[in-house]
């Protein structure tokens, strides 16, 4: 099957200090009501293309999800939180566009229960974040960060939880490093 190539054995993910990762969705509650699931649908995806053909924005990796026939999510890795809250508060973001949208017509009554908004933030600090792929391509959060033999950050949870890179230092420490 064609796609990323699988790397063979037991890798991890090369992240180093703070990681941010955002889940992002929708539910579709009534699936007759499509002309008010289906504009949320595709502005979902043309928000992501926008991200993904500017990666200034700091939007890392992403990948899209479904939970049932009904629920559809992404979950995105950032650079930082600072570019997430730029991203969304863009005025020439199509973000900021599909939001006001939304807000509109949710005050006027005319989406209430037809579809589901859903979000979750995690900022996560180095040290409190783990993983471990086996015959894998790189996905999730070594597809941000990068994919890395397990060996070099310990073969069990507890060390690769245990691992801190000179980044994480330097963030714990604050910029001088003291």
């Amino acid at each position: 099957m064609p796609g990323r190539p699988v790397i063979a054995g037991r890798t991890t993910a090369d992240a180093e200090g703070e990681v941010v990762v955002l889940l992002i969705g929708m539910r579709v509650n009534r699936f007759w009501a499509v002309h008010h699931w289906g504009p949320v649908l595709f502005a979902m995806v043309r928000m992501q293309r926008e991200l993904s053909r500017d990666k200034s924005r700091g939007l890392l990796r992403h990948v899209l999800l479904t939970a049932s026939p009904r629920t559809y999510y992404v979950v995105q890795y950032w650079e930082s939180k600072e570019k997430l809250y730029a991203y969304a508060h863009a005025p020439e973001m199509f973000h900021h566009k599909a939001w006001a949208i939304a807000n509109r017509k949710e005050r006027a009554g005319k989406v209430r229960g037809h579809v589901g908004l859903w979000h979750e933030t995690y900022v996560v600090p180095e040290g409190a974040y783990e993983a471990i792929y086996m015959d894998m391509p790189a996905f999730g959060l070594a597809a941000a960060h990068g994919q890395v033999p397990v060996e070099r950050r310990g073969r069990r949870a507890k060390d690769r939880l245990a691992y801190r890179s000179r980044t994480g230092e330097r963030q714990a420490s604050g910029p001088s490093g003291g």
